[in-house]
């Protein structure tokens, strides 16, 4: 089992699109580990962000996550990360393919809607940042062996 996280980005929370991105990562199989609605702070941003520093969408990227609430997820499963990373598009919505959620419901990259980690490094440094070890669920649910065979 491979863990993921995902943040619903300020835009899609201002939309009303909270339970519509949610609910695709729950029909792809994944399960959600965690959930919380917060507010990202600047500090937090930046850490986070800390790989994108000096470059020129730094400030603007940290200014827009902090713009409003978010909801930050830990999502678990089989290859969690691609398959999540598949269900959000492309970074660039214009180039995402159709049915994924930056395709449907985004137009430009500032505006994209969610955040997915890129890799199992990058997942586990981004888990510890927004989450505590006692926040993380271990559960077992009803359907997953109809979702994955083991």
């Amino acid at each position: 089992m491979e863990r993921t996280l995902i943040i619903i980005k300020p835009d899609a929370v201002q939309r009303g699109l909270i339970g519509e991105i949610i609910a695709r990562f729950e029909r792809r199989g994944l399960r959600i580990v965690g959930m919380k609605l917060m507010q990202i702070d600047e500090a937090l941003a930046r850490r986070h962000y800390a790989v994108h520093e000096g470059k020129p969408f730094y400030e603007p990227l940290v200014a827009y996550i902090t713009s409003g609430p978010v909801v930050v997820m830990a999502l678990e499963g089989k290859d969690a990360i691609a398959i999540a990373r598949r269900t959000m598009g492309a970074t660039n919505p214009a180039e995402a393919l159709p049915g994924t959620i930056r395709a449907d419901f985004g137009i430009e990259i500032g505006r994209n809607l969610v955040h997915g980690s890129d890799g199992p490094e990058t997942a586990a440094f981004e888990l510890d940042l927004f989450f505590e070890e006692s926040e993380l669920l271990r559960y077992e649910r009803a359907i997953d062996p109809w979702v994955s065979e083991g």
